[in-house]
């Protein structure tokens, strides 16, 4: 992914979410608030929004026939919608690129980690190993039960791969003496690719089935 802003305004190294709200909206949304702190999120580039927008319209999609099937359930499908961690307050918060949330109980409520069961990145070339262990790090921490990466291809415009993560909240044995860096994290629970499967299926939090072409970029 790239910048959406190739000159960044000078801004504070924290700032509240009522600071934020300030900014003009083409800077405010390309933060995030980590804890106070301020956290230029990438924008990428095409292929990125048609990635998350297929993976939107293909999971709400079987959000809905979920609920048709099992009543008692209710799903919300987003895009690019903020993730605010704590009961109370908002300047903690991440924006994954797609998400499934359990249903809010009023219109125009934000959606608040508790309320998250999946989160999604879409990763372009550019994205480094360490920002995104990072992320991933901060979901795996407030219990979001299921974390998926999107991979682009380096070369062509297309989806190289999906996986699909799930929470662990122990650990494993470590040599006497060391200490795990987070005490939650997520394990590979299923990834998929063109070459080796034709669809992607798995059965949490609902049954999620969607084929490549669906994918096409």
């Amino acid at each position: 992914m790239t910048n959406a802003h190739h000159q960044r305004p000078d801004l504070p190294e924290y700032m509240t979410w009522e600071e934020l709200e300030q900014l003009p909206e083409e800077i405010a949304s390309c933060i995030e608030l980590w804890e106070g702190r301020v956290v230029w999120a990438r924008r990428g580039p095409g292929e990125h929004q048609e990635a998350s927008n297929l993976l939107w319209s293909t999971l709400r999609r079987d959000a809905k026939r979920a609920m048709t099937n099992e009543p008692e359930q209710c799903w919300g499908v987003r895009t690019e919608t903020n993730v605010f961690f704590g009961q109370h307050g908002k300047s903690d918060f991440v924006t994954p690129d797609f998400m499934i949330h359990r249903c809010l109980g009023e219109p125009y409520a934000y959606v608040r980690a508790d309320d998250a069961v999946l989160v999604g990145e879409v990763l372009s070339p550019s994205n480094t190993a360490a920002e995104m262990d990072e992320k991933r790090a901060r979901y795996a921490a407030a219990g979001i039960p299921w974390y998926w990466e999107v991979t682009l291809h380096p070369q062509r415009s297309e989806i190289a791969y999906v996986q699909a993560y799930g929470l662990a909240s122990g650990t494993g044995a470590l040599p006497a003496g060391v200490s795990p860096l987070h005490k939650a994290n997520y394990l590979l629970a299923d990834a998929w690719s063109p070459a080796n499967s034709s669809e992607i299926t798995i059965a949490n939090p609902f049954p999620i089935t969607i084929t490549w072409a669906e994918l096409s970029l």
